[in-house]
């Protein structure tokens, strides 16, 4: 049974995955206008990802005999100046669910709900992929620079981004 302090903490990070996919969507709408298909479909799919991810939480809420809530959403940026600049702020965004995940599973440990925690597990892991990938694809974008052919060698290549994270690492 579920502590109504983690009731009430989960419910929120069920808000904040939501809004991930509505900032991934608003992102792939952005990138589909200014023909980027590859940067459009990379967010599409990671809009979809982030909704698997809120599922996750509510189908754990109500499974632990909570009430998962579903609550309206603030509205993501529709508009960048670059694609950059949308990059910048998608690692912001992700720094920021990292920030809220920790704190869960840091009310999770005070409430000595270890069933909790052992299920944050895996959003902590799944954070450090999601920053990896943001920062990793930043890299290549500060690479490219200005230049055009080297936006659309991008633009073509990101959907066979593949960054491996240092918890799939096998320990040598």
């Amino acid at each position: 049974m579920l502590s109504k302090t983690i009731e009430e903490a989960l419910n929120k990070q069920i808000r904040i995955e939501a809004e991930s996919s509505q900032v991934y969507l608003a992102m792939a709408v952005w990138a589909e206008v200014k023909g980027l298909e590859g940067i459009s479909n990379f967010m599409y799919d990671q809009s979809d990802e982030e909704r698997e991810h809120m599922l996750k939480l509510v189908k754990f809420v109500n499974e632990r005999g909570g009430h998962a809530l579903i609550s309206e959403l603030n509205a993501p940026n529709i508009t960048f100046n670059s694609f950059q600049e949308m990059f910048e702020k998608l690692l912001a965004h992700e720094i920021f669910v990292s920030e809220s995940i920790n704190d869960l599973v840091h009310i999770s440990l005070q409430e000595k709900d270890y069933a909790s925690h052992n299920f944050l597990q895996w959003y902590v892991a799944e954070q450090i992929e999601e920053e990896a990938v943001a920062r990793t694809i930043l890299d290549k974008i500060n690479m490219i620079g200005d230049d055009k052919g080297g936006l659309y060698l991008f633009d073509r290549d990101i959907q066979q981004l593949a960054v491996v994270s240092a918890a799939d690492t096998p320990v040598q």
